[in-house]
Formats: C-alpha cells, structure tokens, sequence
C-alpha cells in the first residue's frame, strides 16, 4: 500500500480541517483556563481547615478523576432527557462537550495545583502574616503566583492531553478533527492517510501550544532575568538615588510600655513550651532572650505577632488589649488588623519573596496597606534599603543575593512599615559565619537609633553589647532577666553555665 501523498497535501489545506482546528483549539483553551481557575478553588478548598468544604472538594476529586470521559460526554449531553430544562444548553454538541470537559479536567488540575500550593515554604505565608497581610491577599500576591511557577509544566502538560482528549468529543457529533476524518475515510477508505492529516494537524495545535508555554515559562523564572541597571523610573538611578521619605528616627526613651506578656502559656500535646511567662519592654529598649535550644524562645516571640496562639495569658501592645486566651479561648484584638504593621518581624531564614524584585519585596506591604501612592511607596522602599546598605541591589531578585544581603532586605522590608517594635528570631543563624557581623551592624545601628527590639539570638557577645536588658529561658520559663552586666557577671548560677558553654 502506498502513501498518497497529493491526497495528505490537498487535506493540508482543506477548509473543513481548519474549521475542526479551530473546534480544537477552542475547546482545548477554554478547557484549560477553566479548569485553571475552578482547579484552583478546588485545590483550594482541599487545603481548607473547615471540615466539610474540605471533604466537598475531596469528593469532587475522587468522582471525577474515577469517571471515565466517554462516559461523561455521554451523559451530558444526554441529561436533557433527564431534565427537559437543559434541552437548549446542552443539545449543542460543543456545549455539551465542554461542560463534560471541564468537570473532568478541573479533578486533576486542582491535584496539579495542590502539589504546587504544597511546594511553597511554609515560611511564605508566615512572612506574608507578619506583614499584615490578610489570606487572600497572600493568595494572591505571594502563595498562587509561586504555586502556578511550580505546577506550570504540569498544567502545560494537561492541556496536551485535553488537546487529545477533544477527539472524544466525536462521539456526541462535534465537528472535530477526528470527525472529519472519519467522514472521509469512510467514503474514500484512506484511512492511513486521512489519520496521518489528523495527526499532523494534533501536532501542530500542541507545537505551538507547547512553544508559547515555554516562553511563559522562561519569562515567569526569575533565576533567567538579567539585573536592570536602572529602576521602574530612569529618572531616578539606584545609586544616587535621594530619596525624599525617610523611615522615622526614634528616641531611646524607656517610659512607656509597648509590650506587656503576662501569664503566656502554650502546649503542643501533652509538651508544655510556655509556662506562665512574663514580659515587659518599653519604648526603646533592646531586649535579648537567650537559652537553649527548645527552651521556648521563638516560640515567645511568636506569639508577639499572632504567628503562634497562646492557651492563656495575655498581651497588651501600646496599652490596649490585643491578643489573649480568657478560659483557653484565643481572641485577637478588635483592630487586630490595622495594628499588625506596627510589628515588625525578621525571619531566621529570611522568608523573601522569590518571585519579586527586591525593591517589589520592600513595596509589597505598603502597597497592600494602602500607605500612600506608588511614588511615596517607593522613596520610602528605597530609604529603608539606603538604611542597610542595600540600594544598589534594588532590582535584582533575592537568589542573586548571599545569605547575609537577603537578611538586610528583611530588615528593610519590616522597616518599610515603620513599625513601633522589631522583632528578631535567630537573624543570624542561618548565616555563614563571614556574614553574620553585616547583619549584626544593622542591628546595631537600629538600637542606637532608639527602634524598640526583641532579639532571640545565640550570639551572646553581640547580645551583651547591644542589649538593656537579657533574658535567660529554659524549659519554657524565664530562669532570669536583667541588665548585661549583672547577668553576665554571675559565676555560680544556671545562667553562668550555659554561657561557658555558650
């Protein structure tokens, strides 16, 4: 037998090919973006802390992913019979098709996405929360655009198969590509060629598909970018950038309370890490809380901002109530949300934003926050760099950066909110011991500027150089606190021999 090759080149050109292409491309695309956004919320709703949306969507998943598409097709484009209302919806076969389509493909791309939502570190939305920013602003600004980069290949993958999956749609007669050509081999009987044309055609649709999904995919892979030499606005280089805002100086005063802890307790099970802790620190004062590993420390601090809850106790911020557990029940305060910002947090582990630009990481929280237009923003984002000596790194991304540089951009981020107390957990440790001293000076610079500060930290030199007071925990309790001096010159005391192990 032999190829007619005259015969697959006047097909290659027929008119109603191009018209079942067309059939093709549309059903795959509107397919695909629907089953982008309903696979989303479904992904979602698996990931929800409330029992029953979570088993809906669970359900959902299982049903649609065990049903075979043939099967599907079938009965919806049958239903009518069923319900005589969806006789005008559903008598259209392209109709039909793409409802069947889209309830079978929004199963598996909300499992694409779970696995991507799954991929982003825990630590970016801790991040996002210590910003103030509320769930779905950090769905939509830090948690989905990370996600969609990590499943990309595989929904670009999935469109691939729905692409081959609208040749089942022929068996409720929609005019597509295998239809077509079922029509003409079953008058002329050249079904290889025929079938050679259909695939060809398949191949193209997915080549270009699969082309344009690549540059979206570069473009979306920030690790490919090239640094700018300039900023959003020529006008205003990085590095003789002046900006007009600056992050407002405090004075060191030691007269008003900014947080007062009482009472705190958390177990986790049957573990108790906080046992009746108390703390005050006033305006302007540097604090340093010291002690072994496990002792409770981040865990204090942490509940300072609501990134932990408490069992009980209470915490009062500038003299209002503001997080508490009356009769293990843990309430936030009334104007919870719009006092967050005042706190700041830095990270052990730095927690930027891979996605974004490290000018768009300082800018991000007061743009959501809404505090002042985008000019304002951005003179503030570069004085809080210009603060850490980060400026001229403004455009690059925080891969490009060593481990030591991202840790002041962390700063600059919190900074850029100005907030009434800084917090600290372990800023150091993640750093390799020739970075360390940068982030230190930082530090330190903000202390002698009067910034209110909670530092957990190992670094006990640094800790009795800067600090006004130290604060020694183990087993979830504060053993004692007081001034650098009187502590550290203590030699027969629980404190005196962790430090000479220290």
């Amino acid at each position: 037998m032999m190829i007619d090759l005259q015969y697959i080149f006047t097909l290659l050109l027929d008119a109603d090919f191009w018209l079942a292409s067309i059939n093709v491309v549309t059903l795959s695309i509107l397919t695909w973006g629907a089953g982008l956004l309903l696979g989303l919320c479904l992904a979602l709703a698996k990931e929800s802390s409330t029992l029953a949306v979570r088993k809906a969507a669970e359900v959902y998943v299982w049903f649609f992913r065990s049903l075979p598409l043939l099967v599907l097709l079938i009965f919806v484009y049958n239903l009518p019979q069923l319900i005589p209302q969806l006789q005008g919806a559903l008598s259209n076969p392209f109709a039909a098709g793409l409802i069947a389509m889209i309830a079978s493909e929004t199963a598996y791309m909300a499992e694409i996405y779970r696995g991507g939502l799954i991929g982003v570190p825990k630590g970016q939305q801790e991040a996002g929360r210590a910003l103030g920013i509320r769930y779905l602003g950090r769905l939509r600004l830090i948690v989905v655009p990370q996600a969609f980069r990590i499943a990309l290949p595989s929904l670009s993958n999935e469109f691939i198969t729905i692409v081959k999956l609208t040749s089942l749609v022929s068996v409720i007669s929609l005019n597509e590509l295998l239809l077509v050509g079922q029509r003409l081999y079953t008058q002329n009987f050249k079904v290889i060629d025929t079938l050679i044309v259909v695939a060809l055609y398949y191949v193209l649709i997915v080549s270009v598909f699969s082309f344009l999904v690549a540059r979206l995919e570069a473009w979306l892979d920030v690790s490919l970018r090239r640094q700018k030499q300039t900023l959003a606005d020529p006008s205003l280089p990085i590095e003789n950038a002046t900006p007009t805002a600056s992050i407002r100086p405090l004075r060191k005063l030691k007269t008003s309370l900014v947080i007062d802890m009482h009472g705190i307790s958390k177990s986790f099970g049957s573990k108790r890490v906080l046992n009746d802790v108390s703390l005050d620190v006033h305006e302007g004062e540097v604090i340093s809380i010291i002690g072994p590993s496990g002792s409770g420390k981040t865990t204090l601090i942490r509940t300072i901002n609501a990134l932990q809850d408490i069992d009980g106790g209470a915490i009062v911020f500038d003299g209002k109530p503001w997080l508490g557990a009356p009769e293990g029940h843990y309430q936030m305060a009334g104007d919870f949300h719009s006092r967050i910002m005042d706190i700041g947090m830095v990270f052990q582990n730095f927690n930027l934003f891979p996605h974004l630009s490290i000018l768009d990481n300082v800018m991000m929280a007061p743009i959501y926050h809404r505090r002042g237009n985008r000019d304002v923003i951005r003179e503030k984002a570069l004085a809080a760099l210009r603060k850490v000596d980060m400026q001229s790194h403004a455009n690059k991304f925080p891969h490009q950066l060593s481990g030591g540089q991202q840790q002041r951009v962390a700063i600059a981020r919190a900074l850029a909110m100005e907030p009434r107390i800084m917090l600290f957990d372990e800023p150091t440790s993640a750093l390799d011991p020739e970075l360390v001293n940068e982030v230190l000076r930082v530090i330190e610079k903000l202390a002698d500027e009067g910034m209110t500060m909670v530092i957990v930290t190992h670094e006990m030199r640094f800790a009795r150089k800067i600090s006004d007071r130290i604060v020694f925990m183990e087993n979830g309790a504060i053993v004692t606190k007081g001034a650098p001096e009187s502590l550290f010159g203590e030699t027969d005391s629980r404190l005196a021999a962790f430090l000479s192990q220290a």
